[in-house]
């Protein structure tokens, strides 16, 4: 077997790969005495059948076979001792396409390598952890928002207009083309103005209304409503309303606090006071990985395979095209150009792909099954009901596996690194924590 480089620019690497017809006859016939045992064959007993009519009837149809293992090997020893890693999977081409048995097998290998990837000395990265402690105004706004919600509030009659937020009580009956419906009528039907629970243009309908007045509201049902006999059709409801009530919310209490789930205020107070800096934490992470991936994405630099960023890019402007163009679900649209600025995200992203990659596999951070298996439940809980057709798409798809576990790793060597990087814990306001998030949608 003869390998000869015929290409060696930057990370591109191509090879002339020659499989002798003697190697190949050698595969051949090992493939052949592989399979004897199990042959059987008229005027022979099982496992006697000569070699040579063993390849007069099936030598043809393990030359292919015998073939691609041929040139599998050679790409394998070649990857061995060379030490690349293509970035994809190599492009291999017959160079001599009327090949007949007997004659040498000629390929062309062609890929690019992935990059070797310089060292970093993390203790040299300085880094800011900002940190928010739960203040009691914080504390005291989320327990406002409580009593404020649709599970505390309380309505009490009022006089006068009905306006957005009220409670009117209300006998309905609803037709179309002059018929009542299914499901169009109701008595004492308490429906709070601005909920967003009846058909568009209802709640709407309802404002100014008083006790002891009757309205009719008409409404247009929508296109894709789910009763196909009313869908797009336009309605008409014939309203008595009987009493309009004020939202009243009530004062954050023991009783009240039994409700959201604690034992009584104070309970709620330190499940608050967690909530919050939990969520702190979160948003605190996330501006720290982000000064973290800026400063790695400054301090180290290397070649990167063209092919790996074409595709990068390719993707970051199909999914933002996709984004200014919602009404389009599909994939049946024109052709989408990356961009200078795709280009630039990609070269970013590939180069901070690699190099956190490299960094794990030094370090050998990985994901264990344990936690593999709770990402997998978490998932699964978005799906009730069909947990178990979730888990056999998950057990089948290799693809959904890596894509919830990249994240993970990724995770897992930003640790790493932060571990060893100059952090520094900085106490700030919620204010500068929140200023800080939002800029990151900024850059």
């Amino acid at each position: 077997m003869q390998v000869k480089e015929t290409l060696n620019e930057g990370l591109k690497r191509g090879y002339a790969i020659t499989v002798t017809a003697a190697e190949m006859d050698v595969k051949v016939e090992e493939k052949l005495k592989e399979a004897q045992s199990d042959v059987e064959m008229k005027g022979f007993r099982k496992g006697k059948v000569p070699m040579a009519m063993m390849r007069k009837q099936f030598g043809q149809r393990v030359m292919g076979e015998a073939m691609q293992e041929a040139i599998d090997g050679a790409m394998n020893e070649h990857m061995e001792t060379s030490g690349d890693r293509p970035a994809a999977q190599p492009e291999i081409k017959m160079t001599n396409p009327e090949w007949k048995e007997g004659d040498d097998v000629e390929v062309d290998v062609s890929y690019e390598r992935l990059p070797d990837v310089p060292e970093v000395d993390f203790k040299k990265i300085k880094l800011d952890s900002l940190k928010v402690e739960a203040d009691d105004e914080s504390i005291q706004e989320a327990l406002d928002n409580l009593a404020a919600s649709p599970q505390a509030v309380t309505y009490e009659a009022k006089k006068g207009m009905a306006k957005d937020g009220d409670q009117v009580v209300m006998d309905f009956v609803g037709k179309v083309d002059g018929e009542p419906f299914d499901g169009g009528t109701a008595e004492d039907y308490p429906l709070v103005i601005g909920s967003n629970s009846f058909i568009p243009g209802f709640e709407e309908g309802l404002i100014k209304v008083k006790a002891g007045e009757e309205k009719d509201v008409t409404v247009t049902f929508p296109a894709e409503y789910q009763a196909e006999n009313l869908a797009g059709k336009d309605a008409v409801f014939s309203c008595t309303i009987k009493e309009v009530r004020a939202p009243k919310t009530p004062e954050m209490d023991d009783e009240l606090a039994q409700k959201f789930g604690a034992e009584d205020l104070a309970g709620l107070k330190t499940q608050i006071t967690e909530r919050l800096e939990a969520e702190y934490t979160g948003a605190s992470r996330a501006v720290t990985k982000r000064a973290l991936l800026d400063a790695l994405d400054g301090v180290v630099s290397f070649d990167l395979p063209t092919s790996l960023v074409d595709a990068e890019a390719g993707q970051i402007a199909h999914q933002l095209w996709h984004e200014d163009n919602p009404e389009i679900e599909g994939h049946d649209h024109p052709d989408v150009t990356p961009i200078e600025e795709h280009i630039s995200l990609a070269n970013r992203r590939v180069k901070l792909g690699l190099l956190l990659a490299d960094i794990g596999q030094k370090a050998e951070v990985q994901v264990t099954d344990s936690e593999m298996t709770q990402a997998i439940m978490t998932q699964a809980r978005q799906y009730p009901g069909q947990e178990k057709q979730f888990f056999e798409f998950v057990q089948q798809n290799a693809q959904f596996r890596q894509q919830l576990q990249a994240p993970m790793f990724e995770d897992k060597v930003v640790d790493h690194i932060l571990e060893n990087a100059a952090v520094t814990v900085k106490s700030v306001s919620k204010d500068d924590l929140q200023k800080a998030v939002e800029a990151l949608d900024e850059e």
